[in-house]
Order: C-alpha cells, then sequence, then structure tokens
C-alpha cells in the first residue's frame, strides 16, 4: 500500500476537517465497497503462487519426491503434500 499526501489529492477544506479529528497521525481511508482486491490481486502474488504450484505437481507427476521438492522451494514437505493433493483435486 503507498501513500499520497494529503495536499496533493485533497482540497484544502477536506484537510482541514479531517485535521479537527486526527492532527498529523496517519490515517487508513478504507475502499469503497464492490471496489475491494482479494489477496494477491494487485500485485500478481496469488498468480505466481498458482504458477509455484501447478509446476511442483508437473515435477511430481514426473518422478521428483516431496523431500526433493520441499528442498527446492524451500517448502516444508506438509507444505508440499498439501500443493499436490490441491492440484490433484483442480484437475491441473
Amino acid at each position: 500500500m503507498g501513500y499520497f499526501k494529503a495536499q496533493n489529492v485533497l482540497p484544502e477544506e477536506v484537510i482541514k476537517l479531517i485535521q479537527e479529528y486526527v492532527d498529523g497521525e496517519y490515517l487508513y481511508i478504507p475502499r469503497k465497497n464492490g471496489n475491494e482486491k482479494s489477496w494477491g490481486e494487485k500485485k500478481g502474488t496469488r498468480n505466481c503462487l498458482k504458477e509455484r504450484n501447478v509446476e511442483i505437481f508437473k515435477k511430481h507427476i514426473a518422478g521428483a519426491n516431496v523431500i526433493e521438492l520441499a528442498e527446492q522451494y524451500y517448502l516444508s514437505e506438509k507444505s508440499i503434500r498439501r500443493i499436490i493433493s490441491k492440484e490433484k483435486i483442480s484437475g491441473s
């Protein structure tokens, strides 16, 4: 999440009104209803993890074992098993 200078995006009268409640502090302004972004959507993290998981599954199908995959991807064996299980279900 980035920050904007209030002076650059808000009219002066709005800034003065906000200062009546919060003076010199950080203020989070939530997104409008319906404009929320799901986890990983903004920076593409969700897609990167999905691609990684599909890659792990394909390597497993090709013969790589759970221990090798855990070492290669710096994940626990339990995480690798969970990924393989989910990918089997999703039909990748």
